[in-house]
């Protein structure tokens, strides 16, 4: 069994910074790509950015230029460095992971952490 548990969420205001981290644990066999998504109220779960496992990334025209997503292979760890928030930001942020895991078939599988609370006031 795995699970994905994220922290550093909380409340800001505008133009502040906020880092969220995500950890990967429990049976992993491997790691393919991993990122973050949010969902505001009223809305859909959309992409925020997202890394491979050699480090390429791609990010939401929302997030560029303001947000930084990192990884630690060696931690089975993501980060999400957010700089510039805007109330518009505030929204529960979700970490993702593709995942193997020991003794299961061979095929990448998507994994999500519970979700981290981020308010920006205005």
């Amino acid at each position: 069994q795995v699970q994905l548990v994220e922290s550093g969420g909380g409340l800001v205001q505008a133009g502040g910074s906020l880092r969220l981290s995500c950890v990967a644990s429990g049976s992993i066999f491997s790691i393919n790509g991993m990122g973050w998504y949010r969902q505001a109220p009223g809305n859909e779960r959309e992409l925020v950015a997202v890394i491979t496992s050699v480090g390429s990334t791609k990010y939401a025209d929302s997030a560029k230029g303001r947000f930084t997503i990192s990884r630690d292979n060696a931690k089975n760890a993501v980060y999400l460095q957010m700089n510039s928030l805007k109330p518009e930001d505030t929204a529960v942020y979700y970490c993702n992971a593709q995942m193997k895991v020991v003794g299961g078939p061979p095929m990448w599988y998507d994994y999500w952490g519970q979700g981290t609370q981020v308010t920006v006031s205005s």
